[in-house]
């Protein structure tokens, strides 16, 4: 619905000097802060993710040389689109235009030796918005969600490896089990930061992988497909929302009074910024992932914060909310485990992909860094060592009902992580990263050859008891003639692997919150109180806290206003460890 550029004025600051409209009534108000967040101004060329009232976009970044007086050096500008509203935007999908759009412009500034462009030197930009422009109200279908077969088979760009949710299997070997905390987050649908320093497309793509965790789940199928059959597409518990998660993209401190709104409307929401300031803001958001501290040499993950209110504040003025630094639960051992499981496989199978491939060379010192000269591995992999251990001989009647490798016989086995390199690119041309060296195969892996690419399954939605992801995802392990296109193919199928997994994991949640609620029949407005064994059907840790907290999120939003408190008195606590 618009093409603009905004560009960085020495006296003015941020402003948007040019821009196409398909109507007047269009307000690009504040766009020009998200297009050229703070920091920006380190890297040559960089892409930024936005959202402007519900409505995404995207732009490109590149910072250009000049002797001009007042410019310090450089021209700092972004060339960016503004998408119409849809259930499944796809702003990634004008990520490659517009880079060879505001290559095309600047290129014919720079050999006319004029910095400052004319009216004439947009017609490029214009071509490109005629041909773009929204022309019916349904967008031809563009906007469409239709499972995730359809939307990383038939829905591909031109370069595949801009497709954010074909990152999945980036994030979670950047994140490790505390990714398991981000997609809590998600479904509980809080408000959730990640601070990352530039170039910033990185963090960006980040927010839509994670919204993408819990994409099938939120949204509402009937509103997406309204002539389909309720025998097709069940749903039995019903979220007060009826879209996903917001995606807000880039964010700055022009957006404080946005994320409050955003925050109040229930739907919760997902940004990054550059911003530093707001670690002193924690009332802002219930969860900051901050990326500043991921060390590639030393293999550090980014750390987590979780946002806590200050019960004894003694001042009014001073700060309401302390930010806690938070890993993972033990409860996340299981699903991690099979998640980690599929992310073996995809290395083992040549998992080198265009866009989230491990990097070819290595200096000395790096490859005498591993994971047990770090502190913060050290504690991870012992916490998932004793997890494990402690749940498998404690539970070892408990069924492993997702898990594709083995059945029940793969419970309590713990697979500790490998060396991963967690290097991301620092010049703005995306994401990367992967397994530095082959993993050891484990005794539970399991291979399947795939032929053809799978359907996302629907009917099993919320049914009763947990399902399982179908062998199907897993990637071929025989190599192909094409090696291109079977690395493409290969990303896909884990990836598709992966949401199947925390798909089933979600669908099975759910069914158990199902069968603890009353009947619609009966309604009460009395709270339903869980005790330490409710929860551990769940198949949660009853002494962690965010596990406490994460069902009554799921009840706020799923249990149709009925209220859950989890009991957490040192009785029930008893009472698990003795069995009554």
């Amino acid at each position: 619905v618009a093409v603009f550029h905004a560009s960085f004025h020495p006296t003015k600051g941020n402003v948007i000097d040019w821009c196409i409209k398909a109507s007047d009534e269009l307000s690009l108000e504040n766009l020009e802060f998200s297009a050229l967040p703070s920091g920006l101004h380190l890297v040559d060329e960089d892409v930024v993710y936005f959202d402007k009232d519900g409505q995404h976009g995207v732009c490109v970044f590149r910072r250009r040389k000049t002797t001009e007086h007042g410019q310090r050096g450089f021209r700092l500008s972004s060339l960016g689109v503004l998408l119409a509203k849809s259930d499944r935007p796809r702003p990634w999908r004008h990520t490659s235009a517009l880079k060879n759009l505001i290559t095309i412009i600047y290129s014919k500034l720079e050999f006319s030796g004029i910095l400052e462009p004319t009216e004439e030197d947009w017609e490029p930009a214009k071509q490109f918005f005629e041909e773009r422009k929204v022309k019916r109200a349904d967008l031809g279908g563009a906007g469409i969600w239709d499972g995730w077969s359809h939307d990383l088979y038939s829905v591909r760009p031109l370069d595949p490896s801009l497709n954010p949710t074909l990152h999945l299997t980036h994030l979670l070997r950047i994140l490790g089990p505390s990714s398991l905390t981000l997609y809590k987050h998600v479904l509980g649908r809080r408000r959730i930061l990640i601070l990352t320093l530039p170039p910033v497309e990185a963090a960006c793509v980040l927010c839509h992988v994670a919204a993408d965790l819990c994409f099938e789940e939120q949204v509402d199928y009937t509103s997406l497909h309204p002539g389909s059959s309720p025998d097709v597409l069940p749903r039995r518990l019903k979220g007060k929302s009826r879209q996903g998660i917001s995606v807000l993209g880039m964010v700055t401190l022009n957006d404080l009074d946005r994320l409050v709104q955003e925050g109040q409307t229930g739907r919760g929401w997902i940004a990054c910024t550059t911003d530093a300031i707001y670690l002193e803001k924690p009332s802002c958001y219930d969860l900051l992932i901050n990326l500043t501290t991921l060390s590639p040499n030393k293999s550090t993950r980014p750390t987590f914060h979780v946002s806590k209110p200050i019960l004894d504040a003694t001042s009014s003025r001073g700060p309401t909310h302390r930010l806690s630094t938070i890993r993972f639960a033990w409860s996340d051992v299981r699903l991690w485990n099979e998640v980690d499981r599929l992310l073996q496989l995809d290395a083992e199978n040549g998992g080198s992909h265009t866009c989230c491939a491990p990097p070819t060379t290595a200096d000395a010192k790096s490859k005498l860094v591993t994971t047990w000269t770090d502190a913060w591995r050290v504690y991870e992999d012992v916490c998932i060592m004793c997890a494990g251990l402690w749940m498998g001989s404690w539970r070892n009647n408990s069924v492993m009902s997702y898990s594709s490798a083995n059945g029940s016989g793969n419970w309590g086995s713990v697979r500790l992580e490998g060396d991963d390199d967690l290097t991301m690119r620092t010049v703005g041309a995306g994401i990367e990263g992967g397994p530095s060296a082959q993993p050891k195969k484990s005794s539970a892996m399991s291979t399947k050859s795939v032929g053809s690419p799978p359907a996302t399954p629907r009917s099993s939605r919320h049914g009763k008891g947990r399902q399982e992801p179908s062998n199907n995802f897993v990637p071929e392990t025989s190599p192909p003639e094409d090696t291109t296109c079977d690395r493409s193919d290969g990303q896909t199928l884990t990836t598709l692997a992966l949401l199947q997994t925390f798909h089933a994991h979600t669908c099975f949640q759910l069914s158990q919150l199902e069968a603890l609620l009353p009947s619609q029949s009966s309604s009460s407005s009395e709270p339903i109180y869980l005790s330490p064994k409710d929860v551990l059907s769940f198949e949660l840790g009853p002494w962690s806290s965010l596990d406490a907290r994460y069902l009554e999120w799921l009840a706020e939003e799923y249990a149709g206003g009925q209220r859950v408190v989890v009991r957490r008195g040192w009785r029930d606590m008893l009472g698990v460890l003795f069995g009554y």
